[in-house]
């Protein structure tokens, strides 16, 4: 069974395919703005021609297709393009998801009276409050009055509305009068979309539960129409595969799921580079990386430690809360096509513009005319001109050095020089944007290994590490689908969750066990709709825990299956601690621990991808050395004869002592003299530290 993975990336469509055989081959195609389908199928027409097949044919060869549309979420909340929707809630609430805790915006103070309020998704008069209570225990106080929903229902129809979101207050502890709703609106309201919070987050805070689920109304539409239509047109091309999705909490699920809790897909794009970044630590045996994907658009990076990926709850996208869980990464505007400017101040500034796909960088000769991070790399003399993505690209030098030279003159510099100071400014941002996750985190970056990945990564990677220090760089075989490679490491599954707030000297064990046996139930559901048994099922159980008094909560993994009793609790508050002390570096054992969520991960079995060996070097390092070419390494020296390898002809074992640079049909790979590069057994090209 042929399996391919996609990344619709800002500027890149990368595909990866793993064959019948085991091999992987990648491909990219530039992405369509317009119409991210238009993009997705160029690729896949691309490898269907590389593998001499046709379009349908090669379509009704793959069994499974990995993609994800973050963009399609996203850009639906930040352009404002969201359906009409509508809410449905407890009367006395409606006003939740405007008052939200007081917040305006996350980027200024709640004091700030010179800030606009907030404008919610959802407008007042579309929040229609509705006769019902449910208490804190569970105990219904007043029964769902239901001639409110039908008048809400009514309202709504009048108004044309595209989407409703139903959120009752403590519907996560007893969801009976949010279920009784939904079915009520979904047999009335046939071809709008509707969601409650029990589906989408049965936790506690009301303010984040009812926001995450106006949020997955509200870009419920488009969601569905987007898959809907690229399902549609998969099919129509011969396609009889599954297809997949990424989602944020780093795992991947179903169009089915996907469209049911369409906010999982938001923050899907970055969540897939880390899982590739675990298996290749495999590879070099370490556990603790940096993993950094440098694309077209921005640079992500993720603090990995232990082998496990960073999650968090505490998210926002443009002004809204969401609190569902993402792969903890930070991202930061610079990338290839990252726009270098003046700002007022006459200084040198760059991204967080991107000239995108298109027209792309100025070199690409397609229309632009604002100078790029590639287009320095250009001048430089870190890529090549006539073989950039292989040669399918031609890059132009002149339009290059004339786009520079608007920078240059303002910063009285000559094109070189201020094509140096646009590759060392972006580097700087990117080193800050690491910095921040780790040292300022209380990590030293000297124990970690950095992962580079990204069409743009392998450029700046190695000057990178050099900055902070860090020994060891890894650039992967498949750098330039470092997503896509991740996507084919991910794991299949869902995360569940249920709330138990208590101390824990009042915490009921019985309670605890129950949420935890429900949630294995709804797991074995969800999975089981996708057709992975009981027995092909992995469990992993959590706590999310807090100090009485404090406003946060820690995550505690690794909470035994099966029943727990008081040893298990002592063991999973002993973790508590450790685990704090870990994070803030201090704990406090005298203190009281409260319990706030109880939390199931459920995947499926996988196999562990394999990554195909290469010969080992036989033949001489000059024979594989393309050519020469002059290279700024520094303005002190001035541009040097540099040795170039051809990435084809490389083979395990052959080691590259910097400075040079390694040609692949999909990036390059600089080398500074700081620096010795080692092919690896799989073709892994590890940079260490001289």
């Amino acid at each position: 069974m042929i399996k391919v993975a996609i990344d619709v990336g800002g500027t890149f469509t990368d595909c990866l395919v793993l064959d019948d055989q085991d091999q992987l081959h990648q491909f990219k195609s530039p992405t369509t703005p317009g119409d991210p389908t238009l993009g997705l199928m160029n690729v896949l027409k691309k490898t269907a021609l590389s593998f001499g097949m046709g379009f349908s044919e090669f379509l009704s060869n793959v069994g499974l297709l990995i993609a994800h549309g973050t963009t399609l979420s996203t850009n639906a909340l930040l352009t404002g393009k969201i359906a009409k929707t509508g809410l449905i809630t407890t009367k006395g609430f409606r006003d939740i998801i405007e008052v939200r805790r007081g917040y305006k915006n996350i980027r200024t103070s709640r004091f700030n009276v010179f800030v606009p309020p907030y404008k919610p998704l959802v407008p007042r008069y579309l929040r229609i409050p509705v006769e019902e209570r449910t208490l804190d225990t569970g105990e219904i106080l007043r029964p769902l009055k239901e001639e409110d929903v039908y008048t809400a229902i009514k309202k709504f129809k009048e108004e044309k509305v595209e989407a409703v979101a139903i959120c009752f207050l403590h519907s996560h502890i007893n969801p009976a009068h949010e279920k009784r709703a939904l079915e009520i609106c979904r047999e009335e309201m046939s071809g709008v979309y509707v969601t409650a919070s029990h589906e989408v987050l049965p936790v506690f805070r009301e303010y984040e539960r009812f926001s995450t689920t106006v949020v997955s109304a509200a870009v419920g539409p488009i969601t569905q129409s987007y898959l809907t239509a690229l399902t549609n047109r998969m099919k129509e091309l011969g396609f009889q595969g599954t297809i997949y999705l990424v989602q944020g909490g780093g795992l991947v699920q179903s169009v089915e799921e996907s469209v049911r809790r369409a906010v999982s897909l938001i923050g899907s794009g970055p969540a897939a580079a880390p899982s590739g970044a675990i298996r290749l630590g495999q590879c070099f045996s370490s556990n603790d990386i940096f993993s950094v994907d440098m694309g077209g658009t921005s640079f992500d990076v993720c603090l990995i430690r232990d082998g496990v990926i960073p999650t968090t709850d505490f998210n926002w996208v443009e002004d809204e809360r969401v609190a569902m869980k993402m792969v903890d990464v930070q991202s930061v505007g610079a990338g290839g096509g990252s726009i270098a400017w003046i700002d007022a101040l006459g200084l040198l500034r760059v991204g967080p513009q991107s000239a995108g796909a298109d027209p792309g960088p100025v070199c690409y000769g397609k229309g632009g005319t604002q100078p790029t991070v590639t287009d320095a790399d250009l001048i430089l003399g870190y890529i090549p001109a006539d073989y950039f993505l292989g040669g399918e690209i031609l890059l132009r030098s002149d339009l290059a050095e004339t786009a520079i030279r608007t920078v240059a003159e303002p910063l009285r510099l000559d094109v070189p020089a201020a094509a140096h100071t646009i590759f060392t400014t972006v580097n700087s941002m990117m080193a800050d944007k690491m910095t921040e996750i780790s040292t300022k985190r209380g990590y030293d970056v000297r124990d970690f290994a950095l992962v580079v990945g990204g069409g743009a990564g392998p450029v700046h990677g190695a000057h990178l590490a050099e900055l902070l220090e860090i020994p060891t760089v890894v650039i992967p075989r498949y750098a330039a689908a470092y997503s896509a490679f991740g996507m084919l490491n991910m794991e299949l599954g869902r995360d569940f969750a249920r709330s138990i707030v208590a101390r824990m000297k009042l915490l009921d064990l019985e309670r605890v066990n129950q949420l935890f046996s429900e949630m294995e139930v709804e797991a074995r559901q969800v999975l089981g709709e996708i057709g992975i048994a009981a027995r092909e099922m992995a469990l992993k159980r959590s706590v999310e825990m807090r100090y009485v008094g404090q406003f946060h909560e820690v995550e505690v993994a690794g909470a035994p299956l099966g029943r727990i009793g008081p040893e298990e609790l002592k063991k999973i508050v002993e973790g508590f601690h450790h685990r704090h002390k870990e994070l803030f570096t201090f704990n406090m054992p005298e203190r009281e621990v409260e319990f706030l969520n109880l939390r199931l991960k459920a995947t499926a079995r996988q196999e562990l991808l394999r990554l195909g060996e290469i010969p080992r070097a036989t033949r001489d390092l000059n024979s594989t050395m393309k050519r020469r070419r002059p290279v700024l390494w520094s303005l002190e020296k001035g541009f040097e004869e540099t040795s170039v390898f051809d990435g084809t002809k490389l083979a395990a074992g052959n080691t590259i002592p910097g400075p040079a640079i390694i040609e692949e049909s999909a990036t390059t790979v600089v080398i500074p003299g700081s620096y010795v590069c080692m092919v690896d057994n799989v073709k892994n090209y590890i940079l260490t530290r001289r």
